[in-house]
C-alpha cells in the first residue's frame, strides 16, 4: 500500500465514522421522539380510564334512582287511576 491508498482509506474510514455518528444522532432523536409519543399514549389511556370509572358510577347511580323513581310513579298512576274512576 502507498501513502495514496492509505489516505484514500482513513478517509473512508472518517466518512463511515461521520456516518455512524449521524445516524446515532437521529436514533437519538427517534428515541426521544418514541418516548414522548409514549408518554403521550399513557396519559390518553389514564384519561380514559378515568371517564369511564365516571361513567360506571354515572350508570350505577342512575340504576339506583330508576329502581326508587319506577315503583313511585306506579303508585302515583295508580292513585290517579282510582281518583279516576272514583269521581266516575
Amino acid at each position: 500500500m502507498d501513502k495514496q491508498d492509505v489516505e484514500q482509506l482513513a478517509t473512508l474510514l472518517q466518512d463511515i465514522r461521520d456516518g455512524q455518528r449521524e445516524q446515532l444522532s437521529i436514533q437519538r432523536e427517534h428515541l426521544e421522539l418514541a418516548k414522548t409519543q409514549y408518554d403521550r399514549a399513557n396519559a390518553i389511556n389514564d384519561r380514559a380510564e378515568r371517564i369511564q370509572a365516571k361513567s360506571d358510577a354515572l350508570i350505577n347511580r342512575s340504576g339506583r334512582v330508576f329502581k326508587l323513581v319506577i315503583p313511585i310513579l306506579v303508585v302515583l298512576i295508580a292513585a290517579a287511576g282510582w281518583l279516576l274512576f272514583r269521581i266516575m
